[in-house]
């Protein structure tokens, strides 16, 4: 789905009654996890909680927005191997050549589609079928490649220095 307001496209993976005991008996909550991504290099989870489900889809796919990280692509894909770890989830991303498109499965393969990534492999090679520690994991594997970014930052002012 599309998010008028804003334009980033998101994905719920998740919604989950969940229960708070007190004192006069039990309070119902609903939380929805949100994967939002611009398609554009941006990608982020909200993790948010509500009275319905709509209130809980709109405060996580705020949160997703507000939390969203900058991913490096180089020729519709990454620019090397990453491995992510959350909890029990673990996830391996590798590049792929063009036109071998997007093999992965799960919350990975939304995560990676709403970056933008049109080539890559990916595994989850944890023991968790949690699709909120996958993502999780998968969104940690690419923050790895904000080196990359720094790396090329750094590069292009040697370059520019060694000119003048």
């Amino acid at each position: 789905m599309i998010d008028r307001k804003t334009g980033w496209e998101y994905r719920v993976v998740e919604i989950k009654r969940v229960t708070r005991v007190t004192r006069g008996g039990k309070r119902f909550k609903i939380r929805a996890v949100v994967i939002a991504g611009n398609k554009n290099g941006k990608v982020g989870i909200g993790i948010e909680k509500g009275d319905d489900v709509s209130q809980a889809v709109n405060k996580a796919l705020n949160s997703a927005i507000k939390n969203s990280i900058y991913v490096p692509i180089v020729n519709k894909t990454i620019p090397y191997t990453v491995e992510g770890k959350v909890s029990a989830a673990k996830v391996l991303i590798k590049p792929a050549k063009e036109g071998k498109g997007l093999v992965a499965g799960g919350t990975v393969r939304i995560v990676l589609e709403l970056a933008g990534i049109e080539n890559a492999i990916s595994k989850i090679v944890g023991v968790t079928k949690n699709p909120l520690t996958n993502a999780l994991s998968a969104l940690s594997a690419l923050q790895k490649l904000n080196k990359y970014v720094k790396l090329q930052e750094k590069q292009e002012n040697v370059n520019q220095s060694n000119q003048i």
